[in-house]
């Protein structure tokens, strides 16, 4: 396959790089991290040992973006600036790997091309050229609306969710082809909420959360998560969300949270992807979600405060 990855920071290059096994693979990247990727390869170490040659680059031209699969792993902030670049090449598909419910955006601008994705693995960049792998995980693909599954097919995953699945599997990453991702996004928004906002007002790694009042407070995000999901008519139970974060925590008990990273950083958080959104969907679907409110106002407070309006 040739594929694109665009938002090559620390996710984006843990799975491109590995993808670069086996696929021509270009990396949408920062400098000095694209200079570095271009010139020398991707070294990824930690919990995986690889290092590979993908392509790289700062300024994609439409040329580059004509590719049979994009993934977009920026910050969700930024879902729209990717959209548009994307738009003005031709990918066959476009997956969502992002934090939030970033989808609608892309669809937006590139219609039914696209798929939505979660990942589990853990990542941080160590420096220009190289990533770490700080946790073995999984990834899922999907459609990401029931409407856009074929009823035809029953649990079955769609053909073109089969084929990035196989894609990535091609090259040694645990990915599954979804036909639950409608459920599994939020079920994903759930364990972000519980996990990122958390762990980055308390500056704890995830582990912190397997018990005691940390545990407690997220597992209260994710059950507002989950009623929030109820009332968009997505089958989301408390049970299963809290699950879901529970299992993350101690499948990347040693982790960062990307909110931690970014917030020890001093850089803009997803916060309004993440918390924000449980809360602004919650409003307009009459559920409270007090402790989601309570950690996005605080992680406002210190952005404005930190980096400014």
């Amino acid at each position: 396959m040739d594929i694109v990855v665009f938002g090559a920071g620390a996710l984006g290059s843990l799975v491109g790089g590995l993808l670069a096994r086996e696929h021509q693979v270009t990396l949408v990247a920062r400098d000095p991290h694209a200079r570095r990727v271009a010139g020398q390869g991707l070294r990824v170490v930690g919990e995986l040992d690889a290092h590979t040659r993908p392509r790289a680059t700062t300024d994609p031209t439409p040329e580059d973006l004509t590719c049979d699969l994009a993934l977009v792993t920026v910050k969700a902030y930024d879902t729209e600036v990717a959209a548009e670049a994307l738009a003005a090449g031709d990918p066959d598909l476009v997956c969502s790997l992002s934090n939030g419910l970033c989808e609608e955006t892309l669809a937006e601008h590139l219609g039914d091309r696209v798929l939505a994705g979660s990942v589990t693995y853990g990542a941080e960049l160590v420096g220009p050229g190289e990533v770490r792998c700080t946790g073995v995980g999984r990834i899922h693909v999907g459609e990401f609306a029931a409407d856009r599954l074929d009823s035809d097919e029953g649990d079955a995953a769609s053909d073109r969710a089969d084929r990035v699945a196989a894609a990535f599997r091609e090259c040694g990453l645990d990915c599954t082809a979804d036909p639950a991702m409608p459920r599994r996004r939020w079920e994903k928004l759930a364990v972000n909420a519980g996990i990122n906002a958390v762990t980055a007002l308390a500056r704890v790694p995830n582990g912190a959360l397997a018990d005691g009042p940390g545990r407690d407070v997220a597992h209260r995000a994710a059950r507002e998560t989950a009623r929030v999901a109820r009332a968009e008519g997505v089958d989301l139970p408390d049970e299963r969300a809290v699950d879901a974060v529970d299992t993350v925590v101690a499948e990347t008990a040693a982790n960062r949270s990307s909110m931690r990273q970014d917030v020890e950083s001093g850089n803009r958080t997803e916060v309004d992807a993440i918390t924000g959104t449980v809360v602004d969907r919650g409003r307009d679907r009459g559920v409270d979600t007090p402790t989601n409110r309570t950690m996005a106002d605080l992680l406002r407070t210190w952005e404005r405060n930190r980096i400014g309006e």
